[in-house]
């Protein structure tokens, strides 16, 4: 029987990590409550057909592509100290090599 889809994903998460998928996510793993086991990341992973931040960031993609920049979705809710950025995986470290390079 093959793995579920969500179990695919959070094997991939946790590989491109370097970490391991936690086989009892929640409160009954004695790792942690995340779905990877990570030494230092905290790990959730979401698997759905549709996510309002994902469909979005496909319009900033879109955006980002027709003017052959890379994309960044930052993401602000008014009162909260930070930041969220939101990068595709494939693009991670050359949008990154941008982040505070002067």
């Amino acid at each position: 029987m093959p793995d579920t889809a969500w179990k695919v994903m959070e094997r991939r998460v946790a590989a491109l990590f370097c970490g391991q998928r936690n086989p009892l996510s929640g409160g009954t793993s004695r790792h942690t409550r995340g779905d990877v086991i990570h030494d230092a990341l905290f790990i959730e992973c979401k698997l759905s057909k549709r996510n309002a931040m994902i469909t979005l960031m496909h319009d900033v993609e879109t955006k980002a592509k027709k003017e052959g920049k890379l994309p960044l979705l930052a993401l602000h809710v008014k009162a909260e100290k930070h930041d969220y950025l939101l990068i595709r995986d494939d693009l991670a470290e050359a949008v990154l090599s941008f982040y505070r390079s002067g």
